[in-house]
């Protein structure tokens, strides 16, 4: 095994965790922003009312990419099992 090895793994890893955290963190922002927006317009300082749409907006974002969430991880551990006979020898 070499370096470019571990780096390429490492990279592929990297892209796999931005790629799955991407839905829930961009819907959080999103939800988060305009929440903010909302309350600096209002004057509104409750820190607990951005909670619950939030929740509610990730909860969403999780029913609606999960399965491909779940498709990447998994394609990604396959192809990181398939690759082990290789760096053994």
């Amino acid at each position: 095994m070499t370096d470019t090895t571990v780096i390429a793994i490492a990279l592929q890893t990297m892209l796999v965790a931005l790629k799955l955290s991407a839905p829930i963190l961009v819907t959080s922002l999103v939800i988060g922003f305009a929440i903010s927006l909302f309350q600096s317009m209002t004057q509104i300082q409750e820190f607990t009312l951005s909670f619950v749409p939030k929740l509610v907006g990730v909860g969403v974002a999780l029913l609606l990419s999960g399965n491909w969430m779940l498709h990447t991880l998994i394609d990604f551990t396959q192809d990181l099992f398939e690759l082990i006979p290789t760096l053994l020898a």
